[in-house]
């Protein structure tokens, strides 16, 4: 049942990514036909201004924010699946009948909440450093690194349960939960370089 629905998923986001590739292409046609009618405000893809961009600016449009973001989260998915920490996230219970799984629990929401703490210290505190020159949260320095701040928590807490409970054994158990989620979650990475190069695409066009 599993490998079923795998296989469906899979085969959803491959048809995803073509539909996004299709549209490019579409979009490469469309962006020549409409600048050869002269149509105010369309560049044209095919043209030298067109070639120069694409080629010039795919690594810096690919290069954006939310592929870091993207990649973050799918370790942090990553660490939740592989230390075990996501069965006691859906009882939401410290009373599990294992002594070393609830102590697991309990030193791991300790580490949660010492780290929210310090990230309230830097955000919540008058003057805080992490606050913009203005003071304020929202634009800040904590706010652009909102994602990373929240991948980061879930990898600790994941992590710190992991080890207590036994579920990772080592250092190199650590590094593979940190990078399982990225591995599984590949095809999301190629249907996000489709994506934001389709939408760069657009905006160039139009």
């Amino acid at each position: 049942m599993k490998n079923s629905v795998v296989r469906h998923t899979r085969d959803r986001l491959a048809l995803l990514a073509f539909v996004l590739v299709v549209a490019e292409v579409l979009l490469v046609i469309l962006s020549w036909l409409l600048s050869a009618t002269r149509m105010e405000g369309v560049r044209s893809l095919l043209s030298s201004e067109g070639i120069r961009w694409f080629f010039g600016s795919f690594e810096t449009i690919v290069a954006s924010p939310p592929l870091v973001w993207l990649l973050l989260l799918l370790s942090a998915f990553g660490c939740i699946q592989k230390s075990g920490s996501r069965i006691f996230m859906s009882r939401a219970s410290f009373f599990s009948s294992n002594f070393r799984d609830r102590l697991a629990l309990r030193v791991a929401v300790v580490i949660l909440v010492v780290y929210i703490t310090i990230l309230a210290l830097l955000t919540l505190a008058p003057h805080a450093i992490l606050l913009s020159a203005t003071g304020h949260l929202f634009p800040s320095a904590f706010s652009r690194s909102l994602v990373p701040a929240v991948a980061f928590g879930i990898c600790l807490f994941s992590c710190t349960f992991g080890l207590v409970s036994g579920r990772l054994h080592s250092l190199a158990d650590v590094l593979d939960a940190l990078s399982s989620g990225i591995a599984h979650g590949a095809p999301l990475v190629i249907i996000y370089i489709f994506a934001i190069q389709l939408y760069a695409s657009l905006c160039f066009v139009f």
